[in-house]
């Protein structure tokens, strides 16, 4: 599985809030969020560990280098305008075959991250896996709408009152949804959940995995939440 990380935003809403680390840098029960991701990863059988941090930051840049692992990592150091463009940054280090991509402030749980991935391993029916969760947390959520076999039908911004899920910000797709990547691009469009519904446009048959409770890192208070839900005992 080759996976890839998106740690180029700027992290403002932090700063603003007297967090003086970037973003990747910022430690969940004493690990920074990048380094959390890289050991889940390496221990979810890794090929390879793809990046992309913005060019002002040094810091991440010189931690990053300075890891060493039993894989491949790939450095991409390039500012974007958005997360999809941070995307079309990556695609070259992840296009053959299967992939996972996810933000840098995604929390979630290791287990159900290991069960999500043997999933996708498994999946030879589907162009890809898109992680849920029923725990809504975010300022604009984007709702998932999906059959009762949890293929997904369309993504919205607005629910309607029916519709139980929300992305999880962890996708798992195969080369098809590289080729939908490049079109979106090319046709100007420079948000995510754009380039998800035209996944849907374009064919690509999708499947939904539940996961219990995924948390992004946005605010300060946020920290405290992330640690208190990995902390948390079933």
């Amino acid at each position: 599985m080759r996976y890839a990380i998106i740690a180029a935003g700027e992290g403002s809403r932090l700063a603003q809030e007297g967090v003086k680390r970037p973003k990747p840098l910022v430690e969940l029960n004493e690990v920074p969020l990048i380094k959390r991701l890289i050991d889940i990863f390496s221990a979810n059988n890794a090929e390879s560990i793809s990046i992309i941090v913005n060019e002002e930051m040094t810091e991440v840049q010189e931690y990053i280098r300075s890891l060493q692992l039993p894989v491949p990592l790939y450095l991409i150091v390039k500012s974007t305008p958005s997360s999809m463009h941070s995307f079309f940054e990556l695609r070259d280090s992840i296009k053959d075959g299967k992939f996972c991509l996810t933000t840098v402030d995604t929390i979630f749980r290791e287990d159900e991250f290991a069960d999500f991935i043997k999933s996708f391993e498994n999946n030879h029916e589907d162009d890809g896996m898109m992680a849920v969760t029923g725990y809504i947390d975010d300022e604009k959520p984007l709702y998932v709408s999906v059959d009762p076999s949890l293929y997904i039908d369309d993504f919205l911004d607005i629910n309607d009152g029916k519709i139980k899920y929300v992305s999880g910000g962890i996708y798992c797709l195969d080369s098809k949804s590289i080729h939908t990547l490049e079109r979106c691009l090319e046709n100007g469009m420079s948000r995510m959940r754009n380039y998800q519904r035209q996944l849907i446009k374009d064919g690509l048959r999708l499947k939904a995995y539940p996961f219990k409770k995924i948390v992004d890192v946005d605010h300060a208070e946020d920290i405290r939440k992330a640690e208190a839900f990995l902390n948390q005992k079933d």
